[in-house]
């Protein structure tokens, strides 16, 4: 009877030897897999964009990527401009089948943001990323070159609203927002937290139906808020829905300098928190003179410019005039991506 259960567990050993080798086989992954390749549009073909076909579709269709084995495959289809060799390209979308449709306006979003001039005929790159998971290398197909015009418009990027304690938890506040400036899931911006519990969470919507909070960087969907613990103050924060991530910046306290400030060059006085609007501001009295924005009382981290009523900052720029005494609003603005912007304006 043993000498039968040997024979028989021997058996049933190379019967699963066997399946588990024709297993692999059937996963085995092809050693020159091949991209995509771009059917349409065609090399070269040019198009004009224009506000009022901003309903119209751009279509990009391409050969599905053969990776040696059946499995889901993602595509991504990415700009980028002509001679830059992909250095930085712009993700167009994504897709699991093999075209990818977007509208005009859309795209003319893409091509905006990459820093194409309105109105102005620029060449582009496009070529499709396709991709398995992480355990696989990418491949890429063969670029395209497109000649396209875009038009005047502005840029829209993807945001999450960022509601806590600091702005009276609203999430409804299109101010206090972060944006996704590539559209790849992937939010920055500035949140000016000066008091408080130091609580806030990150929502999809201007509603609470999809939410995030989290600790220490990780992010959780409905869970705990997260907490930011003093110092308090004016810090990025980036959010990654591709990791689960979130990370928080060097938090800085900002305030003016100068001449015609009440600190004269020698001490800071900080500016408060406009949660409606979400900008640093002060009323106050200033007398005709000079002043800058400076975070932490250090000359490491200032701004200037040259206009006495406003405009975009300049890091470690010139001195900004104040003209005549009196009282005056001050105010700086993070919320457009790229640049800080402020704004002087006598009472």
């Amino acid at each position: 009877m043993k000498s039968l259960f040997n024979i028989f567990f021997a058996v049933f050993a190379l019967a699963f030897a066997w399946a588990c080798t024709e297993e692999m086989e059937q996963v085995r992954i092809s050693e020159n897999p091949e991209a995509a390749t771009i059917t349409s549009p065609s090399a070269g073909q040019s198009f004009v964009l224009t506000e009022e076909d901003a309903g119209e579709r751009m279509v990009f269709n391409y050969e599905p990527a053969d990776f040696g084995y059946s499995a889901a495959v993602s595509y991504t289809v990415q700009m980028d401009v002509a001679g830059n060799e992909f250095a930085n390209p712009t993700e167009v979308g994504t897709t699991n089948g093999t075209s990818l449709d977007l509208s005009y306006a859309e795209f003319n979003q893409k091509l905006v943001g990459k820093g194409l001039a309105p109105e102005e005929e620029a060449e582009i790159e496009i070529r499709v990323r396709s991709s398995v998971g992480s355990a696989v290398a990418a491949n890429y197909s063969s670029p395209i070159t497109m000649v396209v015009t875009p038009y005047l418009a502005a840029l829209t990027f993807p945001r999450m609203y960022v509601p806590g304690d600091y702005q009276g938890w609203n999430p409804g506040n299109e101010n206090t927002v972060i944006y996704s400036v590539e559209g790849d899931d992937v939010y920055e911006g500035y949140v000016h937290i000066l008091g408080g519990s130091g609580a806030f969470k990150v929502n999809e919507e201007p509603n609470w139906d999809v939410n995030y909070g989290g600790v220490n960087g990780v992010l959780e969907q409905n869970g705990p808020d997260i907490i930011l613990d003093e110092p308090f103050g004016t810090f990025r924060l980036k959010v990654d829905l591709n990791a689960g991530t979130y990370e928080i910046g060097t938090r800085r306290v900002w305030g003016i300098i100068g001449s015609a400030t009440p600190g004269d060059w020698e001490t800071d006085t900080p500016l408060e928190f406009n949660a409606d609007e979400n900008v640093l501001t002060l009323t106050l009295d200033l007398v005709a003179g000079e002043m800058k924005f400076r975070a932490d009382n250090v000359w490491d981290i200032d701004y200037g410019a040259n206009s006495p009523e406003g405009g975009v900052l300049e890091q470690g720029g010139p001195n900004i005039p104040v003209e005549e005494d009196g009282n005056y609003t001050i105010t700086m603005d993070w919320k457009v991506p790229g640049e800080i912007t402020y704004s002087i304006v006598k009472n």
